[in-house]
């Protein structure tokens, strides 16, 4: 079982843990934006970055989003969705206030398919039920090509690495 750690303590991660080179498993989420189906995952011909947050309630989240909305303003072909256990309404408020434009914020409240899916489901400690903080980078052809579960999720990721890996 993979594990992360929230402020020094061991927490185990639920799901399929989905490695580089692994094929990105196809899963839809819920757009805040209108509440429409979105899928991540799986070959689209555009390169992908999905980051899971635990919460857009949360300081590290919001800034890491509004970091990440930033920067996919300057990548072509990219597709860059944030995906938490929000509710859809919570995500649509968050991005209105944060004028977040760049990015699709969803919720993977529904079935928890993204998190068990990519083995990001937080399984015990105060977060249980929430992702973990991580980064998946996947390829035209839907290759995961870079991964970071975040060691630390109150740390934010590490950005440069992330986003060289779609460039």
């Amino acid at each position: 079982m993979a594990t992360t750690m929230l402020k020094g303590n061991v927490v185990n991660l639920a799901g399929n843990e989905v490695k580089v080179g692994d094929k990105a498993p196809q899963v839809t989420v819920v757009n805040s934006n209108g509440l429409a189906d979105k899928v991540v995952g799986g070959a689209t011909g555009k390169k992908q970055l999905i980051v899971a947050v635990p919460s857009l309630d949360t300081a590290v989240c919001a800034t890491e989003t509004r970091n990440f909305n930033k920067e996919a303003a300057s990548l072509a072909n990219v597709d860059l969705t944030i995906v938490s256990m929000d509710l859809p309404f919570a995500g649509g408020r968050f991005c209105t206030t944060e004028g977040i434009e760049n990015v699709t914020v969803a919720s993977d409240f529904r079935n928890k398919d993204f998190a068990n899916a990519y083995g990001v489901l937080i399984a015990d400690g105060v977060l249980a039920g929430v992702t973990c903080r991580a980064i998946f980078a996947v390829n035209e052809e839907g290759i995961v090509t870079y991964k970071e579960i975040v060691p630390e999720i109150t740390a934010e990721p590490d950005y440069e690495a992330a986003l060289a890996a779609v460039k």
